[in-house]
């Protein structure tokens, strides 16, 4: 079933401006031409994990911007080379906003539309942090996330379930992945649902 949509969404290489349907008329004393957005529940597009070369470890798209593997590849590896020696964390690029944060070999972005709120999209990049951060025992680099990756399938499952965000506080999604932060270790209850969980997120990749 197609998820219900509050707007059209831009495509590639599109703006905000560039969007289908008629511009309302401006209301008086407002400016020609400014145009509101509805609020929706969809923010977030897409989050994804890369390392310090380009290449992807972890990644999920939430709508149809991007709807082939390849399309996907391509926009990250644009998004890396766009970003990876600024100092800036947050970009503008193909219509959509990005927010972006390194910590040493891997880089992690989460992406909004053009119009999204930029502190939306940073609480939800935060959360990730410092949920993984909890996670690999304050190592957030490429071999503990490889070494875990099962695990942070299921994180990011509790922060966005498609394009909604569900929990921006860390300490809550700690608590209901059922991780024990003290020893940073999978409590034998929840081991077999984070493997099936992450079966089921690579084979949605793939078949995407």
């Amino acid at each position: 079933m197609q998820r219900p949509e509050a707007w059209p969404r831009p495509h590639p290489g599109e703006g905000a401006a560039a969007q289908a349907g008629p511009v309302p008329p401006a209301r008086a004393g407002e400016p020609s031409g400014l145009r509101l957005q509805e609020p929706s529940l969809y923010t977030i597009k897409a989050v994804f994990i890369l390392d310090n070369d380009g290449r992807r470890l972890l990644a999920k798209y939430y709508d149809d911007t991007f709807p082939s593997m390849k399309e996907q590849m391509v926009f990250e590896k644009n998004v890396f080379n766009k970003t990876s020696r600024t100092e800036s964390e947050i970009a503008f690029f193909g219509g959509m906003t990005i927010v972006y944060k390194n910590s040493i070999d891997l880089f992690l972005y989460v992406v909004g539309s053009s119009y999204e709120n930029e502190l939306m999209l940073m609480s939800v990049l935060t959360c990730l942090f410092e949920s993984l951060n909890h996670m690999l025992r304050k190592n957030v680099e490429k071999r503990w996330l490889l070494e875990n990756m099962d695990g942070a399938f299921l994180v990011l499952d509790e922060i966005v379930d498609g394009g909604v965000i569900l929990e921006s506080d860390p300490q809550q999604v700690i608590q209901k992945v059922n991780f024990r932060v003290d020893d940073g270790g999978l409590t034998e209850q929840s081991v077999a649902q984070v493997l099936q969980s992450a079966k089921e997120q690579i084979k949605w990749s793939l078949l995407k």
